[in-house]
């Protein structure tokens, strides 16, 4: 099932609004990857970088082009994080 819109505004509000949800959601990340599942880990962090530096800024800070950012946390994109 899709996520809806609404859904992923409400996330991205309450990254912005609440630093310890920010935080718990990080750390969800890193214990997915550190478990072996880093398609689920990328998933999860894409919600912190919009609600906080954008992909465009975190793409002129990676020297990448936006495109790329949001392939590398996607579950379509090839694995290029490891290639950063």
């Amino acid at each position: 099932m899709a996520l809806t819109r609404d859904f992923k505004e409400t996330v991205v509000a309450r990254v912005k609004s609440d630093p310890a949800f920010a935080q718990a959601l990080l750390n969800e990340a890193v214990k997915l990857s550190l478990h072996g599942e880093p398609d689920a880990a990328k998933l999860v962090l894409r919600d912190p970088v919009h609600a906080t530096v954008g992909f465009e800024t975190l793409a002129r800070g990676l020297h990448k082009s936006s495109q790329r950012v949001h392939r590398m946390l996607s579950s379509y994109g090839r694995s290029c994080v490891n290639r950063m």
